[in-house]
């Protein structure tokens, strides 16, 4: 993301999704003004001097959930989004961090489920109940 204009929108109007590991605000994604319609994951990693002192584990910390981003299996919903990761990115197995981020972005309010019909947003990706009206058989002898 660029810019704190980006980063505030999302602060503002993004869901909270909170792990051991790390918060996560998201929003949906929407294009810049001009810009074309390109549905994909732009994301933030923010970590500030107060969660990790040293600037070699700051540093390690955003390589490290930069790469579980970017192997994650089945890819990256189509999201604006910004990661707080917390200390314990550093010591935790890589495939335990890449785990917790896929619990994190099938917890997002909003996220459809993939194959689940109707429209997009809602209650968790949570399919309403359908009414189906029921018609008996031929009542003609």
């Amino acid at each position: 993301m660029r810019g704190d204009r980006e980063f505030r929108k999302v602060r503002q109007q993004g869901a909270v999704v909170r792990d051991p590991l790390f918060t996560l605000r998201l929003t949906e994604y929407r294009p810049r003004y001009g810009e074309t319609w390109q549905p994909r994951a732009i994301i933030g990693v923010v970590i500030s001097k107060k969660t990790l002192k040293r600037a070699v584990d700051r540093n390690r910390a955003r390589r490290r959930v930069r790469e579980a981003l970017r192997t994650l299996p089945g890819g990256l919903p189509p999201c604006r989004a910004i990661l707080l990761p917390n200390p314990g990115v550093l010591t935790v197995p890589f495939p335990a961090l890449q785990a917790a981020l896929i619990r994190a972005l099938a917890k997002a309010p909003g996220r459809v489920k993939k194959g689940a019909g109707g429209p997009k947003g809602g209650n968790s990706g949570r399919s309403q109940p359908v009414s189906v009206p029921v018609t008996q058989g031929d009542s003609s002898a």
